[in-house]
């Protein structure tokens, strides 16, 4: 399993409607997450649109190139890009990855 941390920014005068749009996301995307293999996906905000997500893959590779030839995975995606700062493509293709630096479980476990 592989944990995966990505960054956007979402513009601060459009957080209103973003995380209006994501109560609730369409249910034929949440499903087309949970067909790509991503699990535990969830997405967090700072007032000044700072958006962290985060999810659990088998492969990351995989889940992308699922989400990548899904029609309503593009259709999502093209509707969200206009809320996001300084984007070039499709937000779920060039959202900045974050390295992960420590993990609880993975630590305890090689100290035992």
């Amino acid at each position: 399993m592989t944990r995966v941390c990505f960054q956007l920014q979402v513009r601060p005068e459009r957080l209103e409607e973003y995380l209006a749009r994501h109560t609730p996301v369409w249910p034929r995307m949440l499903e087309e997450i949970e067909a790509s293999g991503r699990r535990n996906y969830s997405l967090f905000v700072r007032p000044d649109g700072m958006l962290i997500g985060y999810y659990e893959t088998d492969s990351v590779e995989a889940s992308q190139a699922y989400l990548d030839r899904s029609a309503i995975a593009a259709e999502w995606e093209a509707e969200m890009a206009e809320f996001f700062v300084a984007l070039d493509g499709r937000p779920d293709q060039v959202a900045t990855t974050l390295p992960e630096v420590f993990n609880l479980a993975d630590q305890l476990a090689a100290a035992h």
